[in-house]
């Protein structure tokens, strides 16, 4: 039976834990294309909250947006008019501090993009790790035309995605892009053709990274991310360090085993 939804700090976020051990949260504000509000980030904080309380049993999280016309529109604009440069400094350090929370969560993280993915709700998308889409997605930074730059990381994590020149001709230009132009630029990792297909195909990924080792899905993503923009030299160290660390787990000694047996791991969860 699927367990119940678990309301955070804002009614527009809920948490879900389903049958199949994913942890899907859904940001709910329809009327306002799921716009982020600061309640709306301390809500998602706090979802994950749960999420790393009960990592020994999930297997991947999903972000998703409520409503079939947006994933998230971006930052709620109209709590921003009148905001002063000391407000405007302790959201950004919030939505910054919501995508640290995704990147340091020890499983996977697949955001849902099904509609507008635009300003803060790309950024929220760039904190995960893989994002998916249908074909009725939009993408964009266009914080810029409010006489904003980007405040949650799309100056920082853009770049490493799409590579800065069109990273650049995005931010500077706050135009959008859709799925075709998404898909070329390496900012969607699959694109499907409706919600349903997508839903069903962020499912089938995470089945199958679950089929690992978690410790090792853990300690990848934590040399992923911090080795992001670093001298060669630094992430190196980095990959060295992870990759020296696996050898003292019980997941790479059972996984050899079954390697050399010939037989099907069995990896801890706990």
């Amino acid at each position: 039976m699927t367990a119940p939804e678990t309301e955070t700090a804002a009614p527009e976020v809920r948490l879900e834990f389903d049958d199949d051990a994913i942890a899907v949260v859904t940001i709910d504000r329809p009327r306002a294309l799921n716009a982020l509000s600061s309640d709306v980030l301390e809500a998602i904080d706090a979802a994950f909250d749960e999420i790393d309380a009960a990592a020994a049993s999930v297997r991947g999280v999903l972000i998703v947006g409520a409503g079939g016309r947006a994933f998230v529109a971006g930052a709620d604009i109209s709590a921003m008019a009148g905001r002063t440069p000391a407000e405007g400094e302790r959201m950004a350090r919030l939505g910054h501090r919501v995508a640290a929370r995704i990147e340091a969560c020890r499983v996977p993280v697949i955001a849902c993009v099904d509609g507008f993915a635009l300003g803060g709700g790309l950024e929220l998308a760039l904190a995960c790790d893989l994002v998916y889409a249908t074909d009725a997605s939009t993408f964009g930074q266009p914080e810029v035309r409010l006489g904003l730059i980007p405040g949650f990381g799309g100056t920082v994590r853009l770049p490493r995605v799409v590579g800065p020149a069109r990273a650049k001709e995005l931010i500077y230009t706050g135009r959008r892009i859709g799925i075709e132009e998404a898909v070329e630029a390496g900012l969607v990792a699959r694109r499907f053709p409706d919600r349903d297909a997508l839903l069903a195909g962020a499912r089938e990924t995470i089945a199958l990274v679950a089929e690992n080792s978690p410790s090792a899905i853990a300690a990848a993503k934590r040399v992923l991310v911090a080795a992001a923009g670093r001298p060669t030299d630094e992430a190196v160290e980095l990959e060295i360090g992870g990759f020296m660390s696996a050898f003292g787990t019980d997941d790479m000694r059972e996984g050899v085993a079954a390697f050399l047996e010939k037989r099907t791991p069995g990896f801890s969860r706990g």
